[in-house]
């Protein structure tokens, strides 16, 4: 049986993102741990025109809001029940703890304050704190910054999250996968996210494949 992932909302922009990603991990049968900051759910609602709680993540809204991008496919009621929702403040979640296993996390979007929050060891929230966990056990932390331009002390912590075990993937989306849509470049991001845990897919069309994938999700 997969361990269960860890998915963290934050408050930069790109919430798109992160409502495709955990579309595309409820339909692979994942079992998930989700928490969201203040601000990434201030950030949902602006971009998603969806309102989150901090408590329990509503699946189906959240998906929904992916039909204005062109993805219709939604997940379904029972994928619910695959979603355990932290509130961030909460330190007595088992994401917070080492002995918890998962196979692995992601912090998508990664906003700069948590960016710099996690580099740092802080552990404000729970997102900082079960991103040090994954780090200290060693195991998958992928970090999804969307900015631009780039100030050193930004470039700084990225270089430092490289460094402390972290894959820095930023929402960076390439243009040679035959591009035809807004959710051809959301997918391209989710991809490369999704190859970061080892999970399948079919989002894109690889560089050097002449075949052309089948549709996911």
């Amino acid at each position: 049986m997969s361990r269960p992932l860890v998915v963290a909302i934050t408050g930069a922009s790109g919430a798109v993102y992160a409502a495709r990603l955990l579309q595309v991990l409820l339909q692979r049968q994942c079992e998930l741990h989700v928490t969201i900051s203040p601000s990434g759910r201030a950030v949902v609602k602006q971009e998603l025109d969806v309102d989150l709680s901090a408590d329990r993540l509503d699946v189906a809204s959240l998906v929904n809001s992916l039909s204005k991008f062109g993805i219709t496919n939604n997940a379904t009621e029972a994928t619910q029940a695959q979603i355990v929702t932290h509130h961030y403040q909460n330190f007595l979640a088992p994401i917070a703890s080492g002995s918890f296993l998962t196979g692995g996390m992601v912090v998508c979007p990664c906003s700069g304050g948590t960016l710099s929050g996690i580099v740092h060891g802080a552990s404000g929230n729970l997102v900082h704190r079960a991103a040090d966990v994954h780090l200290k056990e060693r195991r998958r932390l992928v970090l999804v910054p969307r900015e631009t331009p780039l100030s050193t002390i930004y470039l700084d912590n990225l270089r430092r999250a490289s460094e402390a075990g972290a894959v820095v993937l930023p929402a960076m989306p390439g243009w040679y996968h035959g591009v035809k849509s807004l959710a051809d470049l959301v997918d391209f991001v989710v991809a490369r996210i999704l190859d970061q845990l080892d999970i399948p897919h079919h989002l894109m069309r690889r560089w050097g494949s002449d075949e052309v994938d089948q549709p996911d999700v």
